[in-house]
């Protein structure tokens, strides 16, 4: 759920249902921990995380060049009934096409000015060291030297307000982990969305496994901390941005499924492709870059040296038993319901377990 394809609603209050499942940062949420395929990198300093769109961002990029197709058609048509056949069309009929044609390019140059000629990634650095997020949010064209690109800072404290966000998506509900900043008079200032998606209530169990994940991180560092399933590429491969799209119709198809939906499949990998070769990777402000040093010999620090990186070498070195398969572990101070499935579901609720107990 791209937070701008659904904005967040600046200057007005936080939606009610996401205060009332706002994630506490010092105590777990549910009784496993676990990252669900959201990490860059991960080190005793910093770990990069993606942005909720990073996984799925060949479909804005499809409906960004789709708009502009349309934008392209609805301008010829007006050429054609306006000068080659000037009597072909009445005034209702330009105010249409042209009224068309400016939906069209707006959306095509809102959504797509972070899609293309703009950044291949836009991570969020959990820095333990500093007790910060840093998240890069957008491109910056004339930059000064060392200004990197626009980047937002988060303090990890008490104050800091992370949410639970529900959307809806053909009438099924859709969550993602949001963080939103408020003014004096708790309206939004600006929000913006971490790691990934989860469809259906019952797959919540993945979001509360990657907050507990996270907030393992911040508060305990990395040395107990399972290993994620992938690590994915800062580099992104013409294969690496194929198994995005194929994976995006079912980790677990079939082969039969697979190979019927090959065709929409390559047109969605081209879609990327194109997105990510218009862009160029994120430059962080030497600020930030100063205090995300990584200490020599860094026994922490990964992906190292055999380590897999990206959906293909880690596919391989499974296959091989050479890699955890669904690393977790349990939280050891977790005193609610023990089924993470179940306790999925009472957080689905319009009163989640963290707020029956307070």
């Amino acid at each position: 759920m791209d937070e701008r394809v659904f904005p967040y609603r600046a200057g007005q209050p936080i939606p009610e249902w996401d205060l009332r499942h706002r994630l506490p940062i010092n105590r777990p949420v549910s009784s496993e921990c676990k990252d669900t395929g959201t990490i860059f990198r991960i080190n005793s300093t910093y770990m990069d995380v993606t942005d909720q769109p990073f996984r799925e961002r060949q479909w804005l990029a499809g409906g960004v060049l789709v708009s502009c197709l349309g934008m392209a058609v609805g301008v010829w048509v007006y050429y054609v009934t306006r000068v080659l056949y000037p009597n072909a069309g009445g005034v209702l009929g330009d105010l249409l096409c042209l009224s068309i044609t400016y939906a069209l390019g707006y959306s095509a140059f809102r959504f797509g000015r972070d899609e293309f000629i703009s950044l291949r990634r836009r991570p969020i650095r959990f820095n333990r060291k500093e007790r910060r997020l840093y998240a890069i949010r957008r491109r910056r064209f004339c930059a000064k030297p060392g200004q990197g690109d626009i980047t937002w800072e988060v303090p990890w404290d008490e104050d800091a307000i992370f949410c639970i966000h529900r959307g809806y998506i053909h009438h099924r509900p859709v969550y993602h982990i949001r963080h939103y900043q408020v003014d004096e008079d708790g309206n939004v200032v600006r929000a913006f969305s971490i790691g990934r998606k989860w469809e259906e209530k019952e797959n919540l169990q993945g979001l509360l496994s990657q907050w507990n994940y996270w907030c393992w991180y911040m508060n305990n560092g990395p040395a107990e901390l399972p290993k994620p399933p992938l690590f994915f590429s800062e580099n992104e491969s013409t294969l690496e941005s194929f198994l995005f799209c194929l994976y995006d119709f079912g980790t677990r198809a079939s082969a039969a499924y697979r190979i019927s939906m090959m065709p929409l499949i390559l047109l969605m990998t081209s879609h990327r492709l194109m997105a990510l070769w218009s862009c160029r990777n994120p430059v962080w402000p030497d600020l930030i870059a100063r205090v995300s040093v990584v200490p020599a010999g860094d026994p922490y620090d990964e992906p190292g040296p055999g380590t897999p990186v990206g959906w293909a070498e880690t596919v391989h070195a499974l296959d091989r038993s050479e890699y955890p398969d669904d690393p977790k572990c349990e939280m050891a101070k977790w005193r609610g319901e023990k089924d993470p499935a179940v306790n999925a579901l009472l957080w689905a609720e319009d009163t989640p377990p963290m707020r029956q107990e307070g």
